[in-house]
């Protein structure tokens, strides 16, 4: 297999994830396991060997990491899944984000895949419902 950096070379002006909005703005992505959307070496899923894929499931978030040698063309065996359950809040993604750094595994990524597992579970949590507005004053009294 080619290097990391021969893979973004081949791989940075012609890919079928680009998304491009603004001809001026930035670049976005929506390859797996990138996880700001950026189009850019250091997040890229493609040419890494090393990607956090952070997901949103029905029971929480899936984190996926790639297992150390495992092509990134590789068949589901040569991934590691890790869940966060929805009602666990961001504590426990901190917990596996920190563990996944400790072991080496991208501490550059930490930060980000902090984000966007905080932003995944504000967006599953319930709304509270919204209760009538008591009347009070004048307008209580004229309705009597």
């Amino acid at each position: 297999m080619a290097s990391n950096d021969l893979q973004w070379l081949l791989l940075r002006k012609h890919n079928s994830f680009f998304v491009k909005k603004v001809a001026e703005g930035p670049i976005f992505s929506k390859e797996p396991g990138n996880l700001t959307n950026l189009h850019s070496h250091k997040y890229s899923g493609l040419s890494n060997s090393k990607t956090i894929d952070v997901s949103a499931t029905e029971g929480g978030v899936k984190l996926t990491t790639r297992k150390k040698g495992a092509s990134p063309h590789a068949v589901h065996s040569s991934f590691v899944t890790s869940a966060v359950r929805p009602r666990s809040g961001t504590r426990r993604a901190l917990g596996i984000a920190a563990k996944l750094a400790r072991r080496g595994y991208r501490p550059d990524l930490r930060q980000a895949t902090l984000a966007r597992v905080s932003a995944i579970l504000e967006s599953q949590k319930d709304n509270k419902p919204s209760y009538p507005k008591k009347l009070r004053g004048k307008k209580k009294n004229i309705g009597l």
